[in-house]
């Protein structure tokens, strides 16, 4: 597997991929701590590989993490490699990519639409491998208030901010086990 990494604008994007599929991305305030949380993502036994060129299809997942992270709507998807994760990892995960920006839903909506707890959604976001691709910033308590994230509360609520749409009504979004309830931010 290959890893990449982009710094913009100060930020640190980076993605793990093979062929065209996405292992891992994630974002981070210096390269230091992206190629951490990327490692940190993968399983202990994938050898990677730093390229010294660029290639065309991390360029553009770059590029389109970038996107995510100026709360922009993003038109192309990414393949995911969802292989080496649970069942239940990878229906959290599905659901979640499915919220769309502007929305927000809440663990235990998370936890209907798929099956399971709240606290189990929880544990799937706290180890999504995606970040920002899966939105895991897109997920708030039952309250509607920001808890838990990696990048911290204040790095949730900026994202949220700039994907702030105007939206007024709530939506449901059919997923494999059901619907998802989400809500305008």
């Amino acid at each position: 597997m290959r890893i990449y990494t982009n710094n913009v604008d100060g930020v640190w994007f980076g993605v793990v991929c093979e062929d065209e599929r996405v292992f891992a991305t994630s974002f981070a305030s210096n390269e230091k701590s992206i190629l951490r949380s990327l490692r940190d993502s993968l399983p202990s036994n994938v050898i990677l590989e730093r390229p010294n060129r660029m290639s065309r299809f991390a360029e553009r997942v770059l590029n389109v993490l970038k996107n995510v992270y100026d709360g922009k709507d993003v038109g192309y998807s990414v393949p995911l490699n969802l292989d080496r994760l649970s069942g239940y990892m990878r229906q959290v995960i599905e659901a979640v990519c499915m919220i769309p920006v502007g929305y927000v839903s809440s663990y235990g909506s998370v936890a209907k639409a798929v099956g399971g707890a709240p606290r189990a959604v929880g544990h799937v976001m706290a180890t999504n491998p995606y970040a920002p691709l899966c939105p895991c910033h897109r997920v708030v308590g039952s309250d509607f208030g920001l808890c838990g994230y990696g990048g911290g509360l204040s790095v949730k609520l900026a994202f949220l901010r700039r994907e702030r749409r105007g939206f007024s009504a709530e939506r449901y979004i059919a997923v494999r086990k059901g619907k998802l309830h989400v809500f305008p931010v």
